[in-house]
């Protein structure tokens, strides 16, 4: 879901840049297994507007840096690295405040120029962004083999087309959909 924006030809005064935004999820999955449910985080309520800024590169745990105010302090805007699974509601909003630009370029911020972001968004690539995480898609791995040019929603149908050869999912777990080329078996059942 993106916030209506004014295109490039109807930029408004004031707009410093784009950036990626989240709300912080109703409920969070803690602890051993997941098996520990809270509402919002530690730093932040349910429903918290999150800035996202660009990350280089993700080590993979999908944890990012972001900017929001805190639970304890709604006046002030932190720093914090989140998970992104604690994350949703993911979509493009413009900044304007010179704040959250000083807490969103962090060390980097250039006290001689304010107002300038310094690794900005740009609207589509932010945009990419929230449409990828609002509808995730699982890996998918084939009789034990990883196919990456493959993926499907969450939650995985339970056969897939590929190559026109049906595939059934065998299982789902935490490593993506893993799908088998050979038929399920067949229920016995006794002769009456």
């Amino acid at each position: 879901m993106a916030d209506t924006e004014p295109t490039d030809d109807e930029t408004p005064d004031g707009l410093l840049g784009w950036c990626l935004v989240a709300n912080v999820a109703r409920e969070t999955a803690h602890g051993e297994s997941g098996l520990d449910i809270q509402r919002g985080t530690r730093h932040f309520p349910v429903g918290a507007l999150l800035w996202i800024p660009p990350v280089p590169w993700d080590s993979g745990h999908c944890r990012w840096p972001a900017v929001g105010r805190h639970r304890g302090n709604g006046r002030r805007y932190i720093n914090m690295v989140v998970r992104a699974e604690d994350l949703e509601n993911f979509r493009v909003k413009d900044v304007y405040s010179e704040g959250l630009v000083r807490s969103l370029n962090g060390y980097r911020h250039d006290p001689a120029a304010p107002r300038t972001l310094q690794n900005p968004w740009s609207r589509e690539w932010a945009q990419d962004w929230a449409d990828s995480w609002n509808h995730p898609r699982e890996s998918v791995r084939i009789d034990g083999h990883s196919h990456p040019q493959i993926s499907v929603p969450n939650p995985p149908p339970a056969e897939l087309q590929v190559d026109g050869e049906t595939l059934r999912l065998a299982h789902y777990g935490t490593r993506g959909a893993n799908y088998s080329r050979t038929p399920p078996p067949v229920e016995w059942t006794p002769d009456p």
